[in-house]
């Protein structure tokens, strides 16, 4: 039996992303990638956020109200999939994956199901001062209500969340 890996994506995968998460696994392994639409945001966390990493333009935007509608969310969302699908597909790997909605927990249980014994996950986001500090980011939360392996990666980077 291979192994099945569900990534959840906050963002589009870049190539030393996916070349990350596929050498960690062998040739056989089967890929579901999840991207959830941003349609909802907490303005305070998002604030927090943004402050943290000394984006202040966007934080601002935050503080403006400037989101995404809710069809542009999922269209971005539709993009950054194809190109996460496409960097993956490219190295050899089966890959395939779907826009979830904004909380990715539901999405995350079903892509699990009954196959817990050979499935991780792997969560790819931007850091997250408050969820990430709380254990409420989408990697602590997987681990909890999931209870299958979850390795938590920072967008663009070798760092782990």
């Amino acid at each position: 039996m291979s192994t099945r890996i569900v990534i959840l994506a906050e963002d589009a995968l870049g190539p030393a992303d996916v070349e990350h998460i596929t050498s960690l696994h062998p040739a056989d392994t089967s890929y579901e990638v999840l991207v959830p639409a941003d349609t909802e945001r907490n303005l305070l966390v998002s604030l927090i956020d943004h402050l943290s990493l000394g984006e202040l333009r966007e934080a601002m935007d935050d503080v403006l109200g400037r989101e995404p509608e809710p069809a542009r969310a999922v269209a971005t969302a539709q993009e950054q999939l194809a190109e996460t699908l496409e960097l993956l597909r490219a190295t050899g790997v089966a890959a395939e994956g779907q826009v979830v909605d904004d909380d990715p927990l539901p999405a995350l249980r079903s892509a699990v199901g009954g196959r817990v014994e050979d499935t991780e996950i792997v969560v790819v986001t931007l850091p997250h001062a408050l969820e990430d500090t709380f254990r409420r980011d989408w990697a602590s939360r997987a681990r909890e209500e999931l209870r299958v392996p979850v390795l938590h990666l920072y967008l663009g980077t070798n760092r782990l969340g």
